[in-house]
């Protein structure tokens, strides 16, 4: 004869219990009567034939079978709150609570205009952020302490889907004192000889800077690399050499009276894509092409080439 299976109420009681070891102090939190919350632990014993908690006079101890149950109900009860909420973002998408990744040379450049917008557009989003480089942040996305991240494309990354968002160039930042200062059509060749200033290790922009470096024949001035753009271009503003920005970060670093000037380069210009990137197994594919379709609307307009990419 099968045993009657326990309710979803009864486990949530048990584990109301558990973590507040105190009848009065789990129904308060489970918005329901002490009498109903005690006979639903009593209803749960009764199905299971077991003693699963101790009472006494002053608190509620979880018998060792108890302790072991409480902790496989968390389990249950957070794989039905999965479902549940699997359910209504289908109705309504991209609500609730998501963790998005976003690499350092592309967050304080975007994140400006876009979270602003998403508030409004997405006032039933909630978006923690993390800010790291592209190699923990795929480790986080596989691990799930990541949902989504923005990030140059392609990572090539297996188990991984990519959303391509925007295209943008790359732009010479250079003292304004420089011959190429204001120039427009720049050959990537004019990069010949020149001592390029480039990120540290572990930045994605550091390799693909190298990859035009390398095709123009450029040096890296290696004895000064720098943890941040904003860096770079400090270093620039003081004549150590010359570095490459993405478009989305000239507003932001290169202004009136800061020494600095910006060529751009003769099409095909360097450039970058960056897209979302997301576990393929995700649920939640739907609310990530919705996500980069409000990226794609916060984007600067901008007498620079940034554009939405193409599907």
């Amino acid at each position: 004869m099968a045993m009657p299976q326990p309710t979803l109420a009864q486990l949530r009681a048990l584990v109301g219990v558990a973590e507040h070891g105190h009848f009065g102090r789990a129904a308060a939190a489970l918005h329901v009567s002490q009498p109903t919350l005690s006979s639903a632990v009593a209803a749960l014993e009764k199905t299971m034939g077991v003693q699963l908690v101790e009472r006494t006079t002053r608190r509620v101890l979880l018998t060792p079978l108890g302790d072991e149950i409480a902790r496989r109900a968390r389990g249950v009860l957070t794989a039905v709150d999965d479902l549940v909420t699997v359910a209504l973002r289908a109705q309504v998408p991209l609500t609730g609570d998501i963790t998005l990744g976003v690499i350092p040379t592309i967050a304080p450049y975007l994140l400006p205009r876009l979270m602003p917008k998403l508030r409004v557009r997405r006032p039933d989003l909630r978006v923690a952020l993390r800010e790291d480089q592209t190699a923990d942040l795929l480790a986080d996305l596989r691990a799930g302490a990541v949902d989504v991240a923005l990030l140059a494309l392609p990572t090539d990354e297996p188990g991984l889907a990519e959303i391509p968002v925007y295209d943008e160039d790359f732009v010479l930042v250079i003292p304004d004192s420089h011959p190429l200062s204001g120039g427009a059509s720049v050959p990537v060749a004019a990069l010949g000889g020149q001592e390029v200033l480039l990120l540290e290790d572990g930045h994605c922009f550091r390799t693909q800077a190298l990859d035009v470096c390398r095709e123009a024949g450029a040096r890296e001035r290696s004895a000064l690399r720098a943890a941040s753009l904003s860096t770079l271009v400090q270093m620039v503003a003081n004549e150590l050499g010359v570095t490459l920005l993405p478009a989305s970060a000239v507003a932001v670093e290169v202004g009136e009276g800061r020494g600095l000037g910006v060529a751009t380069f003769r099409a095909p210009p360097p450039r970058r894509r960056v897209g979302l990137v997301y576990r393929e197994t995700s649920a939640r594919a739907r609310d990530w092409a919705l996500l980069a379709a409000d990226i794609r609307g916060s984007l600067p307009e901008t007498g620079l080439r940034l554009t939405p990419a193409a599907g």
